[in-house]
């Protein structure tokens, strides 16, 4: 399967149809948006490192949480997680990654996974 993520595909999510619960942590939710990134990014792997960082109090108890995951040109990555305010919670690197795009952003608010046009 070919990857076809891409940033003018995720503008066009405004809200959500539909909440997909998660299948490890299943207090999360996610967002069609967010939906999109794993499915079309083939990264549900990501939302599984994301949710799965929510088992963690000093993560979880952030109301709003800003995830970035920057993809270097050797492929290897960072995922960050900040409070909004540029305030690093949690951060992670990733050895290998072939996610489609260079920089992604991902919101937890109020146990939702969302892409930023949906918030």
């Amino acid at each position: 399967m070919t990857k076809t993520l891409t940033n003018s595909d995720l503008a066009q999510f405004t809200g959500t149809e539909q909440l997909y619960r998660h299948s490890l942590v299943r207090h999360i939710v996610y967002t069609d948006g967010a939906r999109h990134v794993a499915q079309a990014g083939e990264a549900y792997w990501l939302l599984d490192k994301i949710a799965c960082a929510q088992l963690e109090p000093h993560v979880s108890r952030e109301e709003f949480q800003l995830w970035t995951l920057t993809v270097n040109q050797d492929l290897s990555a960072e995922l960050v997680c900040t409070d909004g305010n540029e305030v690093t919670v949690t951060s992670e690197k990733i050895s290998f990654t072939d996610f489609p795009l260079p920089v992604i952003k991902l919101y937890v608010v109020n146990n939702t996974i969302l892409v930023p046009s949906e918030y």
